[in-house]
């Protein structure tokens, strides 16, 4: 089992949060506040935040920047012990129609920011990586962290360069680093406007009773993950070090397009309309994580049950609507 890393534990450190007016971001700014750390949250300028829960607490501090900009990242790693790196500037199925765009800035933003992290003296990246892209087509299921990689989108393969630029960044300069190897987060404070997200984006149409366009014929599986679930996996990477640096985190269960829908649907006392479009090259059939690495090393695994995070983020999304 993984050590509980004292030095972050005794006393309150400063953690550096990488996109922290986001989705995840928010849940993990309020949680690392409610643990005694100091929080600092770099985000790019205007960016609405989805959670201001956190803005009076004197422990809390705004960063805004740009991870492109070597300045902004130096300030914004300044004092800081810890550094979880949530920022993506694409998506996966809008990746392939500019790699050049996606390198330019999810790559070569992260490599400066690890190149200012070991000169600021920085301890620790918690890097979200993406379960669901990083291995393309599974083999087996569930997916183990040892499964090959053969992303079918950019996306993937950005993440999966960091992932070994920050392998590449530990041996040279002994940086320490863990990879989560995310699947599908969904609950409150999610944008149920967004591009991507099944559970938000199906949740927010059956709610206002506009129709679902399903990519296939809903056949589709996939791992969907509380938000708590994610953020204790978030705190369990920084609290703990193990001789392992990457992880899988996920549900351990699937479902399929048409199931999340009837799950939605349960929950909400609403009839889906449902659309059917041809479906999308880069999905893949099905992808669900193994957890038992992260169970074994991080001592951490899901506590909220796929219905029951479900009916929590409909009722919070009913509340909001009204």
């Amino acid at each position: 089992m993984g050590q509980l890393k004292e030095s972050y534990t005794n006393q309150p450190k400063r953690c550096l949060v990488l996109g922290g007016r986001g989705f995840i971001g928010s849940h993990l700014v309020d949680s690392l506040l409610n643990r005694g750390y100091l929080v600092r949250c770099f985000d790019r300028p205007h960016i609405q935040p989805l959670s201001e829960s956190h803005l009076e607490n004197h422990r809390f501090e705004l960063c805004e920047g740009d991870l492109v900009s070597e300045a902004d990242v130096a300030s914004a790693l300044e004092g800081c012990d810890a550094c979880f790196h949530l920022v993506s500037t694409t998506l996966p199925k809008s990746s392939n129609a500019d790699p050049v765009f996606d390198v330019e800035s999810n790559v070569l933003g992260t490599i400066r920011l690890l190149t200012q992290a070991t000169q600021s003296g920085l301890k620790k990246v918690i890097f979200v990586s993406s379960g669901g892209t990083v291995y393309g087509v599974p083999k087996q299921i569930p997916i183990l962290e040892t499964h090959a990689t053969d992303p079918m989108c950019s996306y993937g393969i950005t993440k999966l360069s960091i992932e070994k630029y920050l392998h590449l960044f530990h041996v040279l300069h002994g940086l320490d680093y863990t990879v989560l190897r995310l699947a599908n987060p969904f609950g409150e404070g999610q944008r149920v406007h967004a591009s991507q997200g099944a559970v938000a984006v199906f949740l927010g149409k059956v709610l206002r009773g506009e129709p679902i366009e399903i990519w296939g014929d809903g056949s589709v599986v996939r791992d969907y993950i509380y938000i708590g679930d994610v953020v204790d996996a978030l705190l369990a990477a920084l609290e703990r070090t193990t001789d392992e640096h990457t992880f899988n985190i996920g549900s351990g269960r699937g479902h399929s397009l048409n199931e999340l829908i009837d799950a939605i649907e349960n929950v909400t006392s609403c009839i889906a309309k449902r659309h059917y479009l041809p479906g999308r090259q880069f999905d893949v059939p099905t992808n669900v994580l193994s957890i038992a690495k992260a169970r074994e090393l991080l001592d951490w695994s899901p506590k909220v049950a796929f219905e029951h995070g479900l009916k929590k983020f409909a009722d919070w999304l009913r509340h909001e609507i009204t």
